[in-house]
């Protein structure tokens, strides 16, 4: 497992692990950041990305990237 930063643009990954505190968690879990969800990295820029959920892109920051494990 690696931190979703890793990543690198137009990559597949499967989500495998989510760390942090329960209010971020439920946070990312209401963006479709949840266990074994399959994302696309659609853009990395200095380190935040632009990823594919299901039908919506959602932006992250580099700390809110590197909680979610791939």
């Amino acid at each position: 497992m690696v931190p979703l930063t890793m990543a690198n643009a137009g990559e597949i990954v499967v989500i495998k692990k989510i760390t942090g505190k329960d209010e971020i968690r439920q946070h990312l879990a209401e963006m479709g950041l949840v266990l074994e969800e399959t994302i696309k990295i659609v853009n990395v820029v200095n380190g935040n990305l632009i990823i594919q959920v299901k039908d919506s892109r959602v932006a992250l920051d580099c700390t809110m990237a590197n909680r979610i494990m791939v």
